[in-house]
Parts: structure tokens; C-alpha cells; sequence
């Protein structure tokens, strides 16, 4: 009976108890549902072969290294949950869910620790794979018929940063600014994004100083493709810049502009049919303009991504190439998922 029963464990692959247990519960938490959705919807063959090339194929002293996917899981859970290093390490050991999705079997073998996950990321960051990444899911996208590209909204949002001096060099960062926003200063950086006017999802990403006006980052926001582009009153006067003009003579197509327009000079028109009709202009425009703030949402309070969490521009561009690929990910789900 005992050498039979152990025949029957190891067909069962030998679960662990909490795996066991976990399994057998008849709930499912939000956390479940969350993780089950982005396992159906991330195309991990793709990513992975975009890291593949770049990817170590022997560890330290010869030892193989931890396999690429599990350490891509682990990296994503990382952006999800908004957590650091050491916390994703913790997490994986507190939460069983969070073990099923990345693959570990504690009775086997331990989690990852921080440093190997920040070797990971600092390896994404020198050979600029976030950024392919965006494009790799874009281009997914793009085939499904989910990312069209005659549209474009472009808008730019604030993300804080930490403003103590407590560190070695007392300073700052200086890749960060500060900037009046309202009767408001913030320090930080800015998040400038293009979005396709249709879905709301983010084909371009570029990360600035917080001082650094939203208008001028247009032409790097356009792809080149576009008919028809949105922005609020923030960007008016846009097409009398030198580098829009450039971008504009390098496009095949004629570009119609739906700049949302100042308060003020609607404000002070009378009251008649004219500023009836300017109104309901204006509030079509902000209709479709809305879907821009769609990422922002996601990235800020699903994903939790409130505040720079490194120094420097580079790698926090690197970090949000990567949550605006998540975020178009999770926008469009339910149309992915099997």
C-alpha cells in the first residue's frame, strides 16, 4: 500500500500541501481573477522572444540560469502591484496565487531573490527591451484589429518623485523638476503619451522633466500615420511649431486638428446660437478626448504607479514603456481572452 501511494503522489507531480489547499478553496479572490486575465491576454511566446537574444545562457560559476519566463511573470508582477524589489521577493513567498502564476513550487525550489530581479530589469533597461516590448504588444494588437492608426489623442500627466535630500549627495534628483500645475508646485517628471483616438491604447511613450511644457513633445507623439489628432487647450498653437511643421511634410496624409479651445474666448461670446453650436463642439471633442485618460488610470490607481520609483529618466521611461504595455493589455482583455 505505502509503495503505491507514493506511486500515486508522484503522478500527482508531488503538490505541496499549501498548493493542495489552495486549490481545493471555492472562492475566487480578485487577485485569482486578476492574474488568470493577464495569464489569457500577455503574449508570452512574443516577449520572450524578444528578450531570448539578449538573455544570459549560463548563470554565475556555470549554474544554468532561472528560466526567462518566470522571471518575466515576476517582473510583471512587480509593475501590476507596484511593488520593489525586495517586496515581489516577500510577496511570492506570502501568497500562493502569486507562486501558481510564476510557476514556483517552494517544496523544490526558492523564489528569485531582489537582486536577481533587478538584474533582470537593469538587463530589460541597457538593451532597451521595455521599449520593444511596447511595440511587440502593439503590433499584437495591431493584427487583432484593436490598434488603429488614423487617429492620435496626445496628453501628458504628472508623476511625482521623491523630493528628499536625505542621501549621499543631499540632493535631489536631477533628471526631476518641479512645476506649478493650478496654484500647485509638484517635483517630478512628466508621462507624454499618444494614444489611438478609437481605443484610448498607447502606441508612443516619452518621459520628460516635470518643467517641460506639454506642446513641445507633439511631433515625437505622432507616429506619422495619422489623418486626425486630439489634445486639450494645453496644445494650442501646436501647428505653429517648427518640428510639428517637419512632421507634418514627412506625412503621407493631410492631419485635421481638434484642439480643445481656451475657456476664456467662449466664455466672454454672447448668448446665441453661435455659442450654442461652440459648446457642443467643444464638448464632442472632450468626449472623445477622454478615452486618453483611460491609460493614465490604469497606470496610476489599478496599477498603483503614483510615484517614480527610481532615479534618473531613463529607467523610469524604461519602467513606463512597460506599464503602458500592461495597461493596453488590460484595456482590451475581454476581446483577447479566449
Amino acid at each position: 500500500m505505502g509503495a503505491q501511494a507514493m506511486t500515486t503522489d508522484q503522478k500527482t507531480k508531488q503538490l505541496s500541501f499549501s498548493q493542495a489547499e489552495y486549490g481545493s478553496k471555492k472562492k475566487l479572490t480578485r487577485r485569482d481573477i486578476f492574474l488568470a486575465k493577464m495569464e489569457s491576454v500577455v503574449p508570452w511566446a512574443r516577449l520572450i522572444a524578444v528578450i531570448e537574444p539578449y538573455y544570459p545562457k549560463s548563470g554565475k560559476r556555470g549554474r544554468p540560469p532561472i528560466g526567462l519566463e518566470r522571471m518575466l511573470r515576476m517582473y510583471f508582477v512587480q509593475q501590476w502591484y507596484g511593488l520593489a524589489d525586495e517586496a515581489v521577493e516577500d510577496a511570492l513567498y506570502d501568497s500562493q496565487a502569486l507562486r501558481n502564476f510564476c510557476g514556483i513550487n517552494l517544496t523544490k525550489e526558492s523564489v528569485p531573490d531582489a537582486t536577481t530581479l533587478m538584474g533582470f530589469r537593469h538587463l530589460l533597461e541597457a538593451n532597451e527591451l521595455p521599449q520593444a516590448i511596447l511595440k511587440e504588444v502593439n503590433s499584437l494588437l495591431k493584427e487583432r484589429g484593436l490598434l488603429m492608426s488614423q487617429g492620435t489623442l496626445i496628453d501628458a500627466t504628472l508623476i511625482a518623485a521623491p523630493s528628499s535630500t536625505k542621501n549621499e549627495k543631499h540632493e535631489r534628483d536631477p533628471d526631476m523638476h518641479q512645476a506649478k500645475k493650478g496654484n500647485q508646485w509638484h517635483f517630478g517628471m512628466k508621462a507624454h503619451i499618444g494614444a489611438d483616438d478609437e481605443s484610448g491604447l498607447v502606441h508612443t511613450v516619452v518621459s520628460t522633466a516635470a518643467n517641460v511644457s506639454d506642446i513641445s513633445q507633439t511631433a515625437e507623439l505622432l507616429h506619422g500615420e495619422e489623418t486626425r489628432v486630439g489634445a486639450d487647450a494645453g496644445y494650442v498653437g501646436v501647428t505653429k511649431r517648427e518640428e510639428v511643421q517637419k512632421k507634418l511634410q514627412a506625412m503621407p496624409h493631410e492631419v485635421r486638428w481638434y484642439i480643445a479651445k481656451r475657456r476664456k474666448p467662449i466664455r466672454q461670446m454672447e448668448e446665441c446660437w453661435q455659442k450654442d453650436l461652440a459648446l457642443a463642439f467643444e464638448k464632442l471633442k472632450a468626449r472623445i478626448r477622454a478615452r486618453v485618460e483611460h491609460p493614465f488610470h490604469i497606470v496610476k490607481n489599478i496599477f498603483k504607479h503614483k510615484k517614480a520609483r527610481y532615479k534618473g529618466l531613463e529607467k523610469n521611461d524604461a519602467q513606463l514603456n512597460v506599464l503602458f504595455a500592461l495597461s493596453n493589455l488590460y484595456m482590451v482583455r475581454g476581446k483577447l481572452c479566449p
